[in-house]
């Protein structure tokens, strides 16, 4: 969630392209509190994890830098009340972490850091930064790194819904409307079934929630101003916050910004329209190698034969007797919306695809989709930190989103996705929304804040598209700073980009944009 790794060759293909990252919109005036009296951080000693979870927390080559980073790591948490408008109602608890400067004669403030999600664990998100990049060091020297698990995630006070007593089998091929609503009915009673476990925990799992646990943090820790740093879901907390606390802001980076009005609708449309947008890029690409690629020698050409592909699979699943499952054409569609560093792989298999006739696999794809990589690899270490909350994710979408859309207005949706994309369409599958969702949705609308603000936008990214950084400066103000890549969260990925967010938290100045992943 955080790291923009590259990805192995199989989870690009058969992942969705937009992972979790999320945004949210919605209504809400300045909190006028001025701090929370009598917040105090209740610190105890940090969690001892096993060899097993420090290797599944770090590369081999980074595991003494971790261990000497847990060794500095301060833990504890905050009381906070469920409900804000209820004080003296049920309490939670929200679990944090200090890492502290290294600087202490120049020591500039605390600055909290959240991945993203909704749902992501920013626990040990202090020590990730540092070990993902050498440059992020200098964040942690003259500012403690501030991680904390939001309300419903990981440490903190959580409500896990129970999981579905059985998953519908995925469609394979072209879906039809009867299947379509068979998987809608499906959706909205797991939706109802979730939503009335504990409503009460879970009507308060909102973005404006987390932001006024985010300035308990503030008050508990004796700051006067907060500075942030967030990426995805992280910068709608971000600029929720400084809409709340205008008064309580120092610095803030965003990076790839949120959408800054939320509906589901919206959110993915502009997520597929900007995939659509890479992939022609990507097409103009595989032109450009037609010799290698034996796609079309033209753009034109090429996007023409992506999505004649993509309809070929749908009405005619291709089955390889050495692959688990028939491939349709969700593949293809993953295929030509993979990121920039991986288009030769995924041109690959595109040409082998276009002329296959079995009865295996071809060899890429076989080794994409269907290679022994080993054997599986066992469950994760029971003592590895939880990274991201299914049930805080599905929360606070649903909590904020007006719309509970009927079958028809979502399967119309669905179906004006796919005529308006047609190589990445099928990326995203057909979707109930919050349908079903039984709590009232609780909207909060952004404005300007008070300190200062840099809004990072990835030019031709697909989860956070490049137009609502634009949007989002509209309504909050701030500076945009400019990355030229596809890559989802990557400014604290890349040395030269990481360098000017460094240099922007210790002096306020910050170059126009960089190059990213290249």
């Amino acid at each position: 969630m955080m790291q923009p790794n590259r990805l192995t060759a199989s989870a690009v293909l058969l992942g969705a392209v937009g992972a979790l990252l999320a945004a949210t919109p919605a209504a809400a005036a300045p909190d006028t509190s001025s701090g929370r009296p009598g917040a105090a951080v209740d610190w105890k000693p940090c969690p001892a994890y096993s060899e097993g979870a420090l290797r599944a927390l770090a590369p081999p080559d980074r595991l003494d830098q971790l261990k000497a980073l847990l060794a500095r790591l301060q833990c504890g948490t905050v009381t906070v009340p469920l409900d804000y408008r209820s004080p003296r109602g049920r309490r939670i608890t929200v679990a944090l972490t200090r890492l502290p400067a290294t600087d202490r004669a120049h020591r500039l403030g605390s600055l909290a850091l959240n991945p993203g999600g909704p749902g992501g664990s920013g626990y040990l998100m202090p020590l990730q930064v540092i070990i993902q990049n050498d440059a992020n060091a200098g964040l942690n020297t003259r500012y403690d790194l501030i991680g904390f698990d939001p309300r419903g995630v990981g440490y903190s006070t959580k409500v896990d819904c129970p999981p579905p007593a059985q998953r519908p089998e995925r469609v394979i091929g072209t879906l039809s409307k009867d299947q379509a609503r068979q998987l809608y009915s499906t959706q909205v009673a797991e939706t109802a079934a979730c939503g009335d476990y504990d409503p009460s925990f879970l009507g308060r799992l909102t973005t404006a929630d987390v932001a006024r646990d985010l300035d308990t943090i503030r008050a508990a820790l004796g700051e006067r101003g907060l500075n942030f740093l967030g990426v995805s879901w992280g910068t709608w907390l971000g600029v929720v916050y400084r809409t709340l606390f205008p008064h309580n802001v120092d610095r803030m980076l965003l990076d790839s910004v949120a959408i800054p009005r939320f509906d589901l609708t919206s959110f993915d449309s502009g997520r597929n329209a900007a995939a659509e947008r890479n992939a022609g890029r990507f097409a103009d690409w595989l032109a450009a190698r037609d010799s290698t690629y034996h796609l079309g020698a033209t753009g034109i050409r090429v996007r023409a034969a992506i999505t004649a592909m993509v309809a070929d699979f749908d009405a005619h699943p291709r089955t390889f007797t050495d692959l688990p499952e028939p491939l349709d054409g969700s593949l293809i569609a993953q295929a030509a919306a993979v990121n920039h560093y991986d288009w030769d792989l995924a041109g690959q298999v595109l040409g082998e695809l276009r002329t296959a006739a079995g009865p295996t696999a071809p060899p890429k794809t076989k080794e994409v989709l269907g290679g022994d990589d080993g054997g599986p690899q066992g469950p994760p270490p029971a003592d590895l930190p939880e990274q991201s909350n299914q049930t805080m994710n599905h929360a606070a979408f649903c909590n904020e989103d007006t719309a509970r859309p009927s079958f028809d207005t979502a399967w119309a949706d669905y179906q004006r996705r796919l005529a308006a994309n047609p190589m990445t369409g099928r990326t995203l599958r057909f979707s109930a929304g919050c349908a079903g969702w039984p709590l009232p949705p609780q909207p909060v609308r952004i404005g300007p804040g008070g300190g200062e603000l840099v809004l990072v936008g990835h030019r031709w990214e697909t989860p956070s598209p490049y137009e609502w950084t634009i949007q989002t400066q509209a309504r909050a103000g701030g500076r945009v700073y400019t990355v030229d890549d596809d890559v989802h969260g990557s400014v604290l990925h890349e040395p030269a980009c990481a360098a000017d967010a460094v240099q922007f938290f210790n002096t306020g100045r910050i170059d126009a944009g960089c190059p990213g992943v290249v």
